[in-house]
This record gives structure tokens, sequence and C-alpha cells, in this order.
């Protein structure tokens, strides 16, 4: 096993317990900004679609066992798994195997993960006594994170231009 993608991957999972925990400290709101979304999309820029995915399932997980959020009732925590999963593997693969922008890979990977967020929650959200309509449930997470939204845009493109994480993408082409 290479160290190089553990110690990525551990990274992008320490990340994405923190800042969730520092938005929640100063009030700005994990649904309104999405600080979980940022480090998972780092690790399906960085990191192969396995360990990419990995985080994304260990991520949510871990911040719900050591600070209850994301909530399992209503069952955010299910839900936010399959979504950031999404996430992850969509955007590894189309980051590794097409000759796409970040431009066109970034809105195509958070186009799917909405979707898939949907589907959870036609699908999970039953299980859990949790009836939405996830075509409004959906609108209604796109519409209020959409400063988190305009983050990411914003971030993952510039973190991609980084010298050290463009060396790791192109060591992997």
């Amino acid at each position: 096993m290479k160290t190089r993608p553990l110690v990525i991957a551990a990274l992008m999972v320490a990340l994405a317990v923190t800042l969730p925990l520092a938005a929640h400290v100063t009030k700005v709101g994990g649904p309104v900004i999405l600080p979980m979304h940022i480090p998972i999309f780092l690790a399906g820029l960085m990191l192969e679609p396995g360990w990419a995915v990995a985080v994304a399932v260990i991520s949510p997980i871990l911040s719900f066992m050591l600070t209850g959020m994301p909530p399992m009732s209503p069952p955010m925590l299910p839900l936010m798994v399959v979504e950031l999963s999404v996430y992850a593997l969509v955007f590894s693969l189309l980051a590794r195997r097409t000759p796409y922008s970040i431009w066109v890979t970034l809105p195509v990977s958070m186009l799917l993960g909405r979707i898939a967020l949907g589907l959870a929650a036609a699908i999970i959200g039953p299980l859990f006594n949790f009836h939405v309509n996830p075509v409004i449930y959906v609108y209604g997470a796109v519409l209020k994170g959409l400063p988190g939204i305009a983050l990411q845009l914003i971030i993952i493109p510039a973190i991609s231009r980084v010298p050290a994480v463009a060396h790791q993408l192109a060591e992997q082409q």
C-alpha cells in the first residue's frame, strides 16, 4: 500500500470533520456553506476513486460519532453518505478519465451528487419515517446551499492550480 494516498485521505477526513465544527462554532451553518463538501471534492481531485469514496463514507460517520452531526434523525447522516460518495466517485472518475476541465467535471459531479441525494431521500428517508418530496427536498437544499456551492466553485478550481496538487494529478495519469 502506498503511504501517500493514505496520508491525503486521512487529511481530507480530518478536514471534513473539523471544517463543519468551525462553521457551527461561528454560527455560519453547515447547510449554508457546506463545509464537509470541500474536502470530499478535494479527495475526488487528489485520490483514486476508491480512496475518494472511502473519505466520503468515513467523514460523515466519524463526524457523527464525534460531534453528533450530521444528525441521524432526520436522517441527514445516511443521506449525506450517499451524496458525498457520489460526489467523490464521479469527480475522481471524471478528473482522471475524461479530457474535460474542472469547470465541467465539478458541476457535473455536483449535479449527480444532488440527484443521488434526492434518490436517497426517496428510498432511505421512509425507512427513518422521513417522508419528503425528493425534488422539493433537493431544490430546498440547493437554494439553501447556494453560498456553499459558490464557495466550492471558487475554492476547488483554485486549489487544483496549486503546483503540488497539479504535480500529484499529473503523476497519477
